[in-house]
């Protein structure tokens, strides 16, 4: 079955911004799907007047794997904290011009990889972020009850 993706996700799966560690991180996050086997790790470097400097990632994935977490650290550079926290997969879809329905989950990956570098940094910071619930590892073990395809269940 060939996959239709969009212009902007095929240029970051070639081309991906933000690839690499940050060393000394304020916050780092790692989550995975065991279905497809994606595992994304985010970095962040956040001043200390909670705006996010500089976002990283490394990704084991497929190419929307590696698209949506280039898209994410773009979209989370230069933001406040809360406003990290309100970028949403759909968010991350849109930026890249939508993704096929069985390659949604890769944005619910790399939504939930911002939260877990959030949550690290809360946490090494010993401080509560407004919204943010604490992560799962893998993002097949809770429903957000976000827009999900049809053929999700389906990979």
């Amino acid at each position: 079955m060939a996959m239709n993706y969009s212009e902007k996700v095929m240029d970051h799966f070639t081309n991906p911004r933000n690839v690499g560690e940050i060393e000394n991180a304020s916050g780092c996050g790692t989550v995975g799907n065991a279905v497809c086997g994606d595992i994304m790790r985010v970095y962040l470097d956040i001043d200390d007047d909670g705006v996010i400097q500089d976002a990283k990632f490394k990704t084991f994935g497929c190419g929307a794997a590696i698209a949506t977490s280039s898209m994410a650290t773009m979209l989370v550079k230069g933001k406040t904290i809360q406003q990290a926290l309100e970028i949403t997969n759909k968010a991350v879809m849109e930026a890249l011009d939508g993704l096929p329905p069985v390659k949604v989950h890769c944005s619910l990956l790399a939504e939930e990889a911002i939260h877990a570098a959030l949550w690290d940094y809360a946490e090494k910071n010993g401080i509560h972020i407004e919204g943010l619930e604490k992560p799962v590892s893998d993002i097949g073990e809770h429903d957000h009850g976000h827009d999900l395809g049809e053929d999700e269940e389906d990979e």
